[in-house]
C-alpha cells in the first residue's frame, strides 16, 4: 500500500467589525428582518455606484500587521464574474492580482506541543453575497420555495488564504483557532462562527510521501465550526486515499461537508481563476496606502493574544499551555481578566475552574461563554465559599453547571439547595465511626497493611453525607480512628 501525506490550504472568510457595509451605508447588524439592511448599491440596481468604507481598509491593514504581512502601497479592486441567485449584480467586487496584504505567516502550537509556522499567501478584501432561504422542507431537496435575503450582500469580508503548509486535520484546526484568536484580540472581527462571521473553505489533496509535486485538490466549501473543519478534512483525506487505491484518479472539484452522513459530497467541478473573468472594477479607484496611514494603525493596535499570554505568565505565574487555552477565545480571556481583578486569592484557581469545568461544560453544551448567564462576580463568590469552607470543591463542581445555566449567585443556590459543607467535627466523627463499624472486613484489611483502603472509607463517608462533609476533616478523622 502506498503511504500518502495530505497537503492542505485554508481560505478563511471573516466579516470585518464595521457598523456599515463595504460599499454603502447599510447596517451590518445580524438578525434583522430579511431584506431590511439593503439599498440600491448592495442590491445591484442600475446606475448605483460603490463608495469604499475607510474603516474596512483600516481593519485590513491591521490584519496585515498582526499576520506579519506586507502591506501593499497600491491595491486594486476587481470584478469576479459569476451567476448565483443571491448575487444580484452577477459579479462580486473582490481583489485579485493586487490584494491589500500578502506574504505573511502565523506560528501555531500543535496538539503535541510543537510549534509550526504556516505561511499566509494573501489577505484580500471583498464583499459578501446574499443568502438563499429554502422553505417547505429541511435543506434544498424537497423545498417548496426559495427566497433571497440580501442583508449580507456587500457585508465586508477579508479572505485570508494560507500557503499549502498544513499536513493534517489537527493542524488545520489549530491554525483556524489561532487565526480566530488573532482576529478577535486585534479587534478586527468578532469572528462569531454561529453568525457566519468566520467561515472556512479547505483545499485538500494527497500525494505519495516523498513526492514534491502536489496532488489534485478538492475544495470543501463553507464550514463554520472547528469540529466541522477537522472532521471534513479527515473524511476527504480518507476518500482520496480510497480513490487512488482503487486505481482511479481524484478530480478537481468543489465539495460540501454533510455532517449528517459524515461524507463530503460533490457540488460542481472546480472553477479556475480565468473562469471568473476578473478585470479591474471600473467604478473604484486604486487603493493607495502610505506609510503614515500604516504607522497610525500600528500605533493604535490593542493588546494582542501573544502579549496577553506573556502577561499572564509574568503576572500570575500561569503556564504557557494554560495561557494559550485562555486566549483561544477573547471572551474567555476577558472573563478571566475581570475575575482576576475581583478575586484576591491565587489566580491559578480561576484558571483551573475556567479551563476544566467551565470550558468543559461549554464544549458539551456547544456554547460560547458569552451565551451563558455566568458572570465573573458569581464565579468569585463561589470561590469565596470554597475558601471559607462553606462548600467543598466537589459541591462547587455540582454548583457550577447550575450557575452557568441559570445565572443565579452561588450563595442563593447553596441556600436554596442546602448544599452547605458540613464542617462540624463532632457530627462528621459520628458518621465516620458508623462507616468504620459497618465495614469490619475492610477495617481489618486496612490495619493489616492495605492502607489504600482509606479511600474506600472516605468514599463511604462522602456518600452518607451526600458529598457535604469537609474532605479535609474526614481525612483527619480517619487517620485518627483507623489507627
Amino acid at each position: 500500500m502506498t503511504e500518502y501525506e495530505a497537503v492542505i490550504g485554508l481560505e478563511i472568510h471573516t466579516q470585518l467589525k464595521t457598523k456599515s457595509k463595504i460599499f454603502c451605508g447599510c447596517s451590518t447588524e445580524f438578525g434583522n428582518n430579511p431584506n431590511s439592511n439593503i439599498c440600491p448599491v448592495c442590491t445591484g440596481q442600475p446606475g448605483a455606484l460603490p463608495v469604499l468604507n475607510k474603516e474596512v481598509v483600516n481593519l485590513a491593514i491591521r490584519c496585515g500587521l498582526v499576520l506579519d504581512c506586507t502591506i501593499n502601497k497600491k491595491s486594486v479592486f476587481a470584478r469576479k464574474n459569476y451567476f448565483y441567485p443571491d448575487l444580484p449584480k452577477a459579479y462580486q467586487i473582490s481583489q485579485f492580482d493586487l490584494p491589500v496584504t500578502q506574504n505573511g505567516f502565523v506560528n501555531v502550537v500543535l496538539p503535541d506541543g510543537t510549534e509550526k509556522r504556516i505561511g499566509i499567501t494573501r489577505a484580500h478584501l471583498e464583499e459578501d453575497a446574499g443568502k438563499l432561504v429554502h422553505q417547505g422542507a429541511e435543506g434544498i431537496e424537497g423545498a417548496t420555495s426559495s427566497h433571497v435575503d440580501l442583508n449580507r450582500s456587500s457585508v465586508p469580508l477579508l479572505e485570508i488564504v494560507s500557503e499549502p503548509d498544513i499536513r493534517s486535520a489537527e493542524e488545520a484546526r489549530a491554525y483556524l483557532e489561532k487565526i480566530k484568536s488573532i482576529l478577535q484580540f486585534a479587534d478586527i472581527s468578532e469572528a462569531n462562527m454561529e453568525e457566519g462571521q468566520l467561515r472556512c473553505d479547505a483545499n485538500v489533496s494527497i500525494r505519495p510521501i516523498g513526492q514534491k509535486e502536489f496532488g489534485v485538490k478538492a475544495e470543501i466549501k463553507n464550514m463554520n465550526s472547528f469540529r466541522a473543519v477537522e472532521k471534513a478534512i479527515k473524511i476527504e483525506i480518507d476518500r482520496q486515499k480510497q480513490v487512488l487505491s482503487s486505481g482511479k484518479k481524484v478530480i478537481q472539484e468543489t465539495r460540501s461537508y454533510d455532517e449528517a452522513s459524515g461524507k463530503t459530497v460533490s457540488m460542481r467541478s472546480k472553477e479556475e481563476s480565468h473562469d471568473y473573468r476578473y478585470f479591474p472594477e471600473p467604478d473604484l479607484l486604486p487603493l493607495i496606502i502610505d506609510d503614515a496611514w500604516i504607522a497610525q494603525i500600528k500605533k493604535d493596535l490593542p493588546e494582542l493574544a501573544e502579549q496577553r499570554i506573556a502577561r499572564y505568565q509574568e503576572a500570575y505565574g500561569i503556564s504557557a499551555y494554560d495561557a494559550r487555552v485562555l486566549t483561544l477565545d477573547k471572551a474567555v480571556s476577558d472573563f478571566f481578566d475581570t475575575t482576576a481583578k475581583l478575586y484576591s486569592g491565587d489566580k491559578k484557581t480561576i484558571v483551573n475552574w475556567l479551563t476544566t469545568d467551565i470550558l468543559g461544560y461549554l464544549k458539551n453544551e456547544n456554547l460560547e461563554i458569552g451565551q451563558t448567564k455566568l458572570t465573573p462576580q458569581n464565579l468569585v463568590e463561589m470561590l469565596g465559599l470554597i475558601d471559607n469552607k462553606t462548600i467543598s470543591g466537589k459541591i462547587a463542581k455540582d454548583l457550577i453547571g447550575k450557575m452557568i445555566a441559570t445565572g443565579e449567585s452561588a450563595k442563593k443556590l447553596v441556600e436554596s439547595t442546602g448544599m452547605q459543607q458540613i464542617t462540624d467535627e463532632n457530627e462528621i466523627q459520628k458518621i465516620v465511626q458508623e462507616v468504620i463499624d459497618a465495614n469490619p472486613k475492610q477495617l481489618e484489611q486496612y490495619r493489616s497493611g492495605k492502607t489504600a483502603l482509606k479511600g474506600y472509607f472516605v468514599g463511604e463517608t462522602m456518600k452518607r453525607t451526600k458529598g457535604k462533609a469537609s474532605p479535609q476533616v474526614v481525612n483527619q478523622l480517619l487517620d485518627k480512628l483507623l489507627g
